[in-house]
């Protein structure tokens, strides 16, 4: 078996269960907001809306055809439109208020923190995100994460976004790491794992879902307890 030294790891949808935080967030807001008084169906309208937009601007983010600011001005406009509510009647505070209660909540994905607390002695942990920094800040703070790693590279603060291989070759050079050591885990086919395999960093692919893949990764895990065989 090959010896790692630094692992890099993705956040959303690898450790931190962003669907699960985000879904729970949406039914308080569809509540707090009494959003039914303005024509959506149901909490879950709110969050089957959400995934019909969210994903493509996220999509277009990564490729730089969005900037940050972009999309989150346009973000819950868009959705709302697709639920069939008017732009007009969007509290203005709804995009701020979702950005706070979801980087708060805590859900990560199981057997998260028994990893980390098996991988913390033996390896240099780091997250690799293409996350903002406030609210990957928060997330991590909140749902216990922040003291586990040494380093968090974000697409934010380096400029360049996965599957972009200098933001891999930024992580390496700000860890004083090399390819051959370190490993990259996450759950995105093309940000992490391609991305990864394009820097020359081995990888381990997350897959809880059974997501198709078009490369063959170093290695491919359905939950994260399973990295104990393989480290």
């Amino acid at each position: 078996m090959k010896t790692y030294q630094h692992l890099f790891f993705d956040l959303d949808h690898t450790l931190w269960d962003y669907d699960r935080n985000v879904q729970e967030s949406l039914s308080e807001l569809f509540l707090h907001y009494k959003l039914e008084e303005l024509g959506l169906t149901s909490a879950q309208h709110l969050i089957d809306s959400f995934y019909a937009v969210n994903f493509k601007l996220w999509a277009a983010y990564d490729k730089g055809e969005l900037q940050k600011d972009e999309l989150r001005t346009t973000r819950f406009p868009r959705i709302f439109a697709q639920a069939g509510v008017l732009n007009a009647v969007i509290p203005e505070e709804f995009e701020g208020d979702f950005m706070l209660r979801t980087s708060s909540k805590k859900h990560l994905f199981p057997h998260t923190i028994e990893i980390l607390n098996y991988l913390k002695p033996k390896y240099k942990l780091h997250v690799i995100t293409n996350g903002f920094d406030e609210s990957q800040a928060n997330k991590m703070k909140s749902s216990g994460l922040t003291d586990y790693f040494d380093l968090v590279i974000t697409s934010e603060t380096t400029g360049y976004k996965k599957p972009d291989p200098k933001i891999f070759q930024h992580a390496l050079s700000m860890a004083g790491a090399t390819k051959e050591t370190s490993l990259m885990i996450g759950d995105n086919p093309n940000s992490d794992i391609l991305g990864a395999y394009n820097s020359g960093i081995d990888q381990v692919f997350f897959n809880p879902n059974g997501k198709s893949i078009d490369i063959l990764p170093t290695h491919t895990i359905s939950h994260l307890r399973e990295l104990e065989r393989l480290l």
